[in-house]
């Protein structure tokens, strides 16, 4: 049976001021002009978010499948219909333990893949990293947990100048996950040889980076000036200056910036204590930050946050739509399957009002109690 919604259709190529998205079954069937329809809601992709630790108080970083589950639907009710479950920094034996916990979450639809962040990272730039925890790649342990993930592992991050990040990357490419290049001390060209071996993502590109120097430019400019790549932004005022965000989406284009939320279990959720990766976590006026050092951990946003910062800052919203769907859907290998409201992709969507607050959320062609 055909279902319609009527609004401002954001699709890829720009607003249908008058439009609808009809869909049977989970599959988008037509995305049309309906000119009887004055302005309404503004109808958007379903957001993809591929770097989040958790959110509403449950996280991803233990490797539980409760926790995983409820954190996945904490951000669906936020219109996050795609997405990442990310790890930080941990033993072996707690990435083997996720993996196997999370694997039937991504057969049965809950979880769009894995992204491990770390621990192949540089200790110069570990952030709210566990210093503990850092140690080179092991393509034997990559090998193992791809294996045992039967693709679940989608995206892994690591730092370039680490002893084997390069034979790394290109296991990780030659099975088809993402290697992301973040937390890193990287040199401008360290950076350019790993995305030369196939690294596709930079992890919140100016976080956890060697800063730009102009005799230097470190991992940002190469990250930002190569055309494979895809450079993740956090959008919260915290993370980055408003007027960096627009830079760096000016630069990059709205096809290679895509936003996400790096959201810890404090999403949604009120200052206070919480945990990262075996770390305290103060939450103040909705940051996150270490106890031990005051090093931002992660953020309490969500993706329809995010949007709306971003088009408050002055990227339009055609351009922020596909920085919160199209853009990271591709960069995880997902883009001929969900990201935009196209004909045959999986019909997922979210209704905003004209503040860009969730009224409705559309996932595989039922709408989310």
């Amino acid at each position: 049976m055909t279902v319609r919604v009527n609004g401002r259709v954001v699709t890829p190529t720009g607003v249908i001021r008058q439009g609808c998205v009809e869909w049977d079954g989970d599959r988008i069937t037509a995305v049309a002009e309906y000119p009887s329809v004055r302005d309404g809601h503004w109808i958007l992709p379903g957001f993809v978010d591929m770097h989040t630790h958790g959110g509403g108080g449950h996280t991803f970083t233990t490797g539980d499948a409760d926790q995983a589950r409820a954190a996945a639907g904490f951000h669906l009710a936020h219109g996050t219909t795609t997405l990442l479950a990310s790890l930080v920094s941990a033993p072996f034996p707690v990435m083997r333990s996720a993996t196997e916990a999370f694997a039937p979450l991504v057969d049965e639809g809950v979880l769009a893949g894995v992204h491990f962040e770390g621990p192949y990272l540089s200790a110069a730039r570990c952030g709210a990293q566990n210093p503990e925890y850092l140690r080179d790649p092991s393509t034997d342990e990559l090998t193992e947990l791809i294996e045992l993930g039967r693709g679940a592992i989608r995206m892994v991050t690591l730092a370039p100048e680490r002893d084997g990040a390069l034979e790394a990357i290109k296991l990780l490419t030659t099975h088809r996950v993402v290697a992301a290049v973040g937390h890193t001390d990287a040199t401008y060209e360290q950076t350019r040889a790993a995305i030369a071996a196939g690294a596709s993502v930079g992890t919140h590109l100016f976080n956890g980076m060697r800063p730009v120097h102009h005799r230097e430019p470190g991992p940002v400019v190469a990250l930002l000036d190569a055309p494979t790549v895809i450079c993740e932004l956090v959008a919260d005022g915290v993370h980055l200056h408003d007027g960096m965000l627009t830079f760096t989406t000016a630069t990059a284009g709205p096809d290679r910036a895509a936003l996400i939320t790096d959201a810890m279990a404090a999403a949604g959720m009120a200052d206070g204590e919480y945990e990262l990766g075996g770390q305290a976590v103060t939450v103040a006026d909705g940051v996150a930050r270490l106890a031990r050092d005051g090093a931002i951990a992660g953020s309490t946003l969500t993706m329809d946050a995010a949007l709306r910062h971003a088009v408050h800052a002055g990227i339009p919203m055609a351009d922020a739509a596909r920085m919160v769907a199209t853009t990271p859907a591709r960069a995880i290998g997902l883009g001929d399957r969900v990201g935009a409201l196209q004909v045959g992709l999986r019909a997922d969507l979210v209704v905003l009002d004209d503040d860009l607050n969730v009224v409705r959320v559309l996932r595989g062609g039922s709408w989310v109690e």
